[in-house]
């Protein structure tokens, strides 16, 4: 790894962690810890080898370039440097973009054998696990093409996962192409023991997701019991940026609140009550005033803005009960539990992204916890994750 660390000793006893590091704060929690966002580090040769061979032509790639590093090319995209990829534990002063080689990164992104033990250090014992360059191919104009992509990125995540399926949960992807492919994707998916869908911020097709055209889609994740997710990143942005470069990133949670609110006002959850959305690494602690601001709009406005509208509750009991959200450093989620559903907000590393909290998740959260009671800790750590996902908490150690 590029970064070196204090060495790290980890005791368990039952679910007790224990860290023994230089200004780091122990839990003694008695569950285990489950990251329910974390990323892997696409190796150079995981489109490569593993897309249809249609497409091998065409596939992603790594490039090396003397000044800018290594990249992921994709085809008809900017390339993807690597700087801030696998930058978990740096300092922020040495964090960059470019100028980053693929073998300085964490290990343990791409080779599957190394991640236990880092996420160990950590004090997290499972982690749902969600692509890196694929995120970025969610953006891609070719749905041909990313469905490609996709399928190659679907084997290979099966692979590493392989290794610790009880620990390491991967999300698959889909192109959604067609509603039917849709569902033959996501059926694939179950089948190829993975736990999660993480879906494209736009559909391949011109309906979006609140046409009732989907609906056999929701129906079949229900019957499959498969959580489908939303991640930040995948939507393309709307105009052209404005200000600084850090006004643009904290706008990034902007595309995946208008799914949600899409999804609600379209009456998406009226019609599947069961239906599970996950809101992934757009931090939570913004959620009890978006579902204030839902409700003020339909009470209010719905008669000259959605004429025919009707929904059974208000907006923000859909929100309560069907979405799920996940965070990592961000202390107002934690502070606001219970002006929200706490049964529904899931604390992630994100590990090996520049945004992770590894590895000192276990100071933080002895802080930024602090207020909640066991039961919420218990849920937000551990248990809400657990039940989204079938994590039988016997079968990690």
């Amino acid at each position: 790894m590029a970064t070196d660390f204090p060495t790290i000793t980890i005791v368990r006893e039952g679910w007790s962690v224990t860290i023994t590091e230089p200004n780091a704060a122990s839990l003694d929690l008695g569950f285990p810890i489950i990251s329910a966002d974390s990323h892997i580090t696409e190796p150079p040769n995981c489109y490569t080898d593993y897309i249809d061979p249609a497409f091998r032509d065409r596939a992603p790639h790594m490039v090396t370039d003397d000044k800018r590093g290594d990249m992921f090319m994709v085809e008809g995209m900017r390339p993807i440097a690597m700087g801030l990829v696998a930058a978990a534990g740096k300092p922020a002063e040495e964090i960059t973009v470019e100028g980053v080689m693929f073998d300085e990164l964490h290990r343990s992104g791409w080779d599957p054998k190394f991640r236990l033990a880092d996420q160990a250090r950590d004090g997290v014992s499972a982690e749902v696990i969600y692509p890196t360059v694929g995120m970025v191919i969610c953006n891609h104009d070719d749905a041909d093409f990313k469905r490609a992509c996709f399928g190659a990125y679907n084997r290979w995540i099966a692979d590493y996962c392989s290794e610790a399926p009880n620990q390491l949960l991967g999300a698959g992807q889909t192109a959604l192409r067609s509603v039917e492919e849709g569902i033959a994707d996501i059926t694939a998916i179950k089948e190829a023991g993975l736990r999660g869908v993480m879906m494209p911020g736009q559909p391949g097709t011109e309906m979006d997701y609140d046409d009732p055209a989907w609906d056999p889609f929701w129906q079949a994740a229900i019957d499959l019991d498969l959580p489908l997710s939303f991640h930040i990143l995948t939507t393309k942005g709307g105009g052209p940026q404005r200000g600084s470069r850090l006004n643009s990133f904290l706008g990034i949670i902007r595309g995946i609140q208008d799914i949600m609110g899409m999804l609600v006002f379209g009456g998406v959850f009226e019609r599947f009550p069961t239906l599970k959305i996950v809101c992934v690494e757009a931090d939570a602690g913004w959620v009890p005033h978006y579902m204030y601001r839902m409700d003020h709009a339909y009470k209010r406005h719905r008669n000259w803005l959605a004429p025919g509208i009707a929904l059974s509750k208000l907006p923000s009991e859909y929100f309560a009960e069907n979405i799920y959200v996940t965070f990592q450093d961000d202390w107002t989620a934690f502070r606001q539990a219970n002006d929200m559903n706490w049964r529904r907000l899931m604390w992630a590393n994100d590990f090996p992204h520049s945004d992770s909290t590894w590895p000192w998740s276990q100071s933080m959260l002895a802080e930024h916890a602090a207020g909640l009671t066991d039961e919420q800790r218990f849920a937000i750590l551990s248990d809400n994750v657990a039940q989204l996902y079938n994590i039988d908490p016997a079968t990690l150690s």
